[in-house]
């Protein structure tokens, strides 16, 4: 046994997944992915109050009211407590709306989306401390990146949304802990997710693919009340014949596993700092650099290239966009805003009225976007070219190393764009305090937010 109480040779996946998500003690878990699990815990409550107001959050949120029951855990913008698998599923909708929240490349997907609603809707039901929250979460998000990765690109290219299917493990797991399951029950939990986990690419574009974070989360809840109680199911029907992985193209990967609970590979998530496509960000921050270091003037430029993977040519390329949501996928309009120093934070940055601006049309319009296939997923190279004929180079990798504390600075730069700064502070200090549980805070600032409180997501 290693300091997590895993066997050195467990006989199965589903082994090493349950003896983690259990037998991890807190003194175990690196202070580092702790720090990086309060960015995201920040940044996550942060993006589900902005997309509470979303229709697939209004819609979520009236069947949940319509339904009634058990008033046990809060889901935002409800008035009263719903049931633990209701307020799931709402708070994974809401925190997924906006496609805002974090996303770990590896894996590709979004951890926090399913797991931390699942975190919060049993500490609310169970009374659970904000420090037991922040230390199942981090067990839960590991477990659900690891599986992604386990899973694989056959998985993701088959059809099958991460977000929806590793997400779901991932809030079973962090579920079973809140409750204190035995190994036993917890690896029944584990099997009973594998039959609910689910999302599909082809829902992309649509209200589906931000439920695949409520049906995660709440699927994970049910799945550990369900154990709880005593339900029971196939122990191995992760890895074995017919079991999730063969049925979902899965890839079995098991070197994903390796180092789990010595190595956190959560750690390595990245959080979105403009509220547009992901697909964009990289050659975003390249220019921001080379904007920022020559202190350049949109009136001096002469040429904009940007080089990216040919993937996201028909993905990020909308050439000539016409409304604030197209604008959210144009390499020209956000390379425009960028040079012209627009909060790109901010949600209500990207409207309609963008697209006719004679001064953004002006950039725009200078912009040309190349592709080479050596350039990785998550890079982008930026050529600048002046009127005086100067030219300047930059390359960004959206998985290039950042130090703590300039992460900690942007997320609470987003949120303060988000949620105004003194909201922003309140919450950084008491997450990082760890005085409250999120959902606490969240109710407070719903109810004190100078900007009218419910009307936030009513």
């Amino acid at each position: 046994m290693n300091s997590t109480g895993i066997s050195d040779q467990p006989a199965t996946i589903s082994d090493q997944i349950v003896q983690f998500a259990v037998n991890t003690q807190s003194a175990d878990l690196p202070d580092s992915a702790l720090q990086v699990l309060q960015l995201s815990l920040v940044d996550w409550v942060t993006v589900a109050i902005a997309g509470a107001n979303e229709p697939v959050a209004k819609i979520t949120r009236a069947l949940v009211e319509r339904e009634g029951g058990a008033q046990a855990s809060y889901a935002l913008g409800v008035s009263q407590q719903v049931p633990v698998r209701a307020a799931a599923l709402v708070n994974g909708a809401c925190g997924h709306a906006l496609d805002y929240d974090d996303t770990h490349f590896a894996s590709l997907g979004h951890p926090s989306a399913a797991v931390f609603p699942a975190a919060l809707a049993i500490a609310d039901s169970t009374g659970a401390s904000a420090e037991q929250v922040k230390h199942a979460a981090l067990i839960g998000m590991e477990i659900a990146v690891r599986i992604g990765v386990w899973l694989g690109r056959d998985h993701y290219r088959s059809g099958f949304h991460i977000t929806g299917t590793a997400g779901t493990f991932g809030a079973a797991m962090v579920a079973s802990r809140l409750l204190g399951l035995s190994i036993e029950q917890t690896r029944h939990a584990l099997g009973i997710a594998a039959s609910r986990a689910s999302g599909i690419k082809a829902q992309f574009g649509s209200m589906g693919k931000p439920m695949h974070a409520g049906f995660a989360a709440s699927n994970g809840v049910e799945s550990a009340l369900l154990a709880q109680l005593g339900f029971t199911a196939g122990t191995n029907a992760l890895e074995s014949s017919q079991g999730f992985a063969q049925t979902h193209h899965g890839e079995c990967n098991n070197e994903a596993f390796e180092e789990m609970g010595s190595e956190f590979l959560f750690e390595n998530v990245s959080h979105k700092f403009h509220a547009c496509c992901h697909g964009t960000h990289a050659a975003m921050e390249a220019l921001v650099s080379i904007r920022d270091q020559q202190q350049l003037q949109p009136e001096t430029v002469k040429s904009i290239t940007i080089t990216v993977h040919p993937q996201y040519l028909d993905i990020c390329n909308i050439v000539s966009p016409s409304t604030g949501l197209q604008a959210k996928f144009s390499y020209q309009m956000v390379a425009a805003l960028v040079l012209h120093r627009y909060d790109t934070a901010r949600m209500d940055t990207f409207t309609d009225a963008l697209c006719t601006d004679s001064d953004l049309r002006n950039i725009h319009d200078c912009v040309r976007v190349e592709t080479d296939a050596n350039v990785p997923e998550t890079s982008a190279v930026v050529n600048v070219t002046l009127s005086d004929g100067s030219s300047y180079n930059a390359t960004h990798d959206l998985l290039a190393p950042v130090e703590l504390p300039e992460r900690q600075s942007r997320v609470r730069g987003k949120c303060a764009s988000i949620l105004g700064s003194e909201n922003a502070d309140d919450l950084w200090n008491r997450v990082a305090q760890g005085n409250t549980t999120a959902t606490q805070w969240i109710k407070e600032y719903l109810h004190t937010s100078c900007d009218g409180a419910d009307a936030v997501v009513r």
